[in-house]
């Protein structure tokens, strides 16, 4: 009973710091003034925000493939973000966008 309380109040501690991070992120890429700084904000921001959440997930999955497979996703999601990041700096760059 005491390992299932600590399990669920992990998952929601880590859930909570993964949707405070994703809101941050999104803060930033209302507010900063540039292509470049909201490339930042988001990148690292939604980064860590699906890895906590992920984390927390994981303490709810039933099983190992599980955890795997969140793991994968989230290793996916990381190299998708800075792919994209790097193409949308690019293009802002080729058209001329300076700091």
């Amino acid at each position: 009973m005491i390992a299932e309380f600590l399990r669920d109040g992990l998952s929601v501690a880590f859930t909570a710091l993964g949707l405070f991070f994703f809101a941050a992120g999104s803060l930033g890429l209302l507010r900063f003034p540039d292509v470049f700084s909201r490339l930042h904000a988001l990148t690292k921001a939604d980064n860590l925000g699906l890895g906590f959440l992920a984390l927390g997930l994981m303490f709810q999955a039933p099983g190992w493939a599980v955890v795997a497979k969140l793991a994968l996703i989230w290793a996916l999601a990381l190299l998708a973000a800075g792919t994209v990041a790097q193409l949308v700096a690019r293009a802002a760059l080729m058209k001329g966008e300076r700091r």
